[in-house]
Parts: C-alpha cells; sequence; structure tokens
C-alpha cells in the first residue's frame, strides 16, 4: 500500500479545498452532528454512475436487513449542487441520507450549512482502515464531515488507435483533431490540467491565469477545435470514435478497456490533477444511523477490494493492494489503480480559483459562460 498511501499523501496538501463561491446563506456553525444508533429502515444513497461494483449493495442489505435505494444521479457537482440546492437549502434532504461528490464541493455544502458534521465513535471501522495520509485534509481538518469514497486522477482519455500521439493537454488543441476532443465541466478539473500545461503551478496561479485558460477554453469552443464539455458521457463518443481524444478521469479509462482496449488513459506529459469524492451526510437526512453503518461496511477490507477490482479507481482503505496482490496480481500492479510516487510526480492537487468569493465567482462565471455559449 505504500504506492496508494503516496498519492493519497499528495491529495492531502491541498485536497480541492479552496471552496469559495459561496451562496448567500452561509450557515456552517448551525450544522448538526448526525446521530447514530441502531440501524433500521430505508437508505437512500447518490452516488456517481459506475462507481460501485454489481454485488456490494446487495451483500449490504442482507447483512444490515436495511433496503437500500442506490441512486446514479451525480453526473458533475455543479450539476448535482443545481438540483439539490433548492433543498437542502431548506434542510430537506430529498430523502438521501449520503451523497458523494468531490472535495471543492463537500467544503461549499458545509460552509452553506447542508451537511452534518460526523460522530467519529460511530465510524470505528472508517477510523481503523482509513490511509493514514487521508485523515486530515486541508479542506475538512480531521474529516469532520466527510469520509473518502475513491480517489483518482485527471489527465488524458485516449482512442490509442486514433490519436497515438497525444501525450500533452496541449496536443488536443492540434488542428488535425477538431471538432474531435472534449472537456469536463468540472472547471476544477479542466482548468488546472491546462494551467500545468501552460508551464503554470495550479497551487499558485493567479486569477488573471485562471481567466486566461479560461478565455483560451472559449476561442476553441468558437472555432470549433472543442466538440463539447461532458460528465461521465465522453466515454461513449471515444467508444463510437467521433471523440479520439478528452479530459477525463483515470478510473473511467481502466473500466472502459473491457469494452474496447484502444481507450488508454495518458498521463500528461505536465502532470495530472489528483482528487477525491466523498461521502457526506446531508442536514434532513431521514436515517442516519444507515448511514453510519454503510460507511463502515465499505471500509472493511474485503468489501472495499471488491469495489476496487470493479470501479477501477484509487481505494481510500488500507489493505486493499494485498488483498488483490493475491486474487487479481495484473490489477493490483495497474498503476491507475495503485500509483507510484514516480507516476504522479508532477501531478497537482484539485485546486480552486485564488482570491476572494467575488474573484471566485467571477472565474466560475466565465467558466460558466463558456459552457453555455
Amino acid at each position: 500500500m505504500v504506492a496508494v498511501a503516496g498519492l493519497a499523501a499528495v491529495l492531502t496538501i491541498a485536497a480541492c479545498g479552496g471552496g469559495g463561491g459561496l451562496d448567500e446563506g452561509s450557515n456552517a456553525e448551525d450544522v448538526p452532528t448526525a446521530a447514530g444508533g441502531t440501524a433500521s429502515g430505508n437508505l437512500k444513497i447518490s452516488n456517481w454512475p459506475l462507481y460501485i461494483d454489481r454485488k456490494t449493495i446487495g451483500e449490504f442489505e442482507d447483512a444490515s436487513g436495511l433496503k437500500v435505494d442506490y441512486v446514479e444521479d451525480v453526473n458533475d457537482n455543479n450539476e448535482f449542487f443545481g438540483k439539490v440546492q433548492p433543498l437542502f437549502s431548506q434542510g430537506d434532504a430529498g430523502g438521501r441520507s449520503i451523497v458523494v461528490v468531490s472535495d471543492w464541493m463537500a467544503r461549499k455544502m458545509h460552509d452553506l450549512g447542508y451537511i452534518q458534521n460526523l460522530d467519529s465513535n460511530e465510524l470505528t471501522t472508517v477510523r481503523e482502515n482509513m490511509l493514514p495520509s487521508l485523515e486530515d485534509p486541508s479542506f475538512d481538518p480531521g474529516r469532520q464531515f466527510s469520509v473518502p469514497w475513491q480517489s483518482g486522477m485527471t489527465g488524458l482519455v485516449v482512442r490509442k488507435d486514433l490519436a497515438p500521439d497525444v501525450k500533452s493537454i496541449n496536443d488536443l488543441f492540434d488542428p488535425k483533431y477538431k471538432g474531435k476532443v472534449t472537456m469536463l465541466t468540472e472547471m476544477r478539473d479542466t482548468v488546472p490540467v491546462m494551467l500545468m500545461a501552460e508551464g503554470i503551478d495550479p497551487a499558485t496561479a493567479t486569477k488573471e491565469d485562471w481567466l486566461a485558460v479560461i478565455d483560451k477554453l472559449d476561442q476553441n469552443v468558437k472555432n470549433g477545435q472543442i466538440r463539447q464539455f461532458t460528465g461521465n458521457n465522453y466515454l461513449q463518443d471515444l467508444a463510437k470514435g467521433s471523440v479520439v481524444a478528452a479530459i477525463g478521469w483515470s478510473g473511467d479509462a481502466v473500466q472502459a478497456q473491457i469494452d474496447n482496449p484502444n481507450i488508454d488513459y495518458v498521463q500528461p506529459t505536465e502532470g495530472c490533477s489528483l482528487w477525491s469524492d466523498n461521502m457526506l451526510i446531508p442536514v434532513g437526512a431521514p436515517n442516519t444511523a444507515a448511514a453510519y453503518e454503510f460507511m463502515n461496511y465499505v471500509y472493511q477490507k474485503p468489501e472495499q477490494a471488491q469495489i476496487t477490482e470493479w470501479v477501477n479507481y484509487i481505494s481510500p482503505v488500507k489493505g486493499v493492494k494485498q488483498i488483490l496482490t493475491k486474487k487479481d496480481p495484473a490489477l493490483a500492479q495497474n498503476e491507475l489503480i495503485f500509483p507510484s510516487a514516480e507516476y504522479t510526480a508532477n501531478c497537482s492537487t484539485q485546486d480552486s480559483p485564488p482570491g476572494s468569493d467575488e474573484d471566485v465567482k467571477e472565474v466560475e462565471q466565465a467558466f460558466q459562460n463558456v459552457l453555455t455559449g
């Protein structure tokens, strides 16, 4: 597990954590701590697509006696926020007891008073098995309100048979790929890797640096170089060949290779962006005891190894690599699932724009203007 721990240590340096750009009505000081106790009844979970294996939910139901409504309705952090914000702002979780979002969005939701704090005494298995290097991220020191679900890398996902020379983010702007490249709607995925391609460290980038990259995106949308901005669905166009290269996520590429071995993750020459997605309990969650039970269950090493084997992202749980080394040695050696320190040496954490809330809102609005045309 040294390789995973090494990556996780990098993740905790800045951990997407700028947040910023908070809406009116921030009320984090008043959020409750989610109550524990004996779990029973129903549990509704909102997560990203293709982010759990086909067995774990059923096995959890059998082990716990709970009934789970597992919904894959998170395709983009901002899109999901826009959907739930009218409810969350009223203390209504929409029936959800767990939601899974990225580091910066977790911080934003908590600062707005939408996410409950966690009782560490209810998370004994989580505390025992979490990688030590993930215990104290800057966006949530001491893990007061978040539990890591999976981690990953943002880089290039490429059809190596159609675009074998794509090695840099800058290669996406080669005219021969006009109309055949996509970017992610997640600003904090797309812009940092483009900053690195410009030779700028995202951790020290200025607001003007962010706006300059966004202006470059705008120009390349208008001239037709960029086909579109997407969530997870960029894989469909890669499979069809209408897209030959994309800014995308590492685990997606591993999954896609099962059906099409020509789809490959390429670590950009300038480096990748590192991130985590996290389980949160919303204010108004109807079954917080069940949420705790699920979090502890998926932090058991055999169950987590089963999830990792299927989703192919980076596990937050100690001992998973050792289990998979015995079960599937090739998977355990995969740099996209257990990356070495050398593989991520040039990578940066997933940063937010610098400056005041107003500065962040200005950058976010500029990016949104590119998305909407």
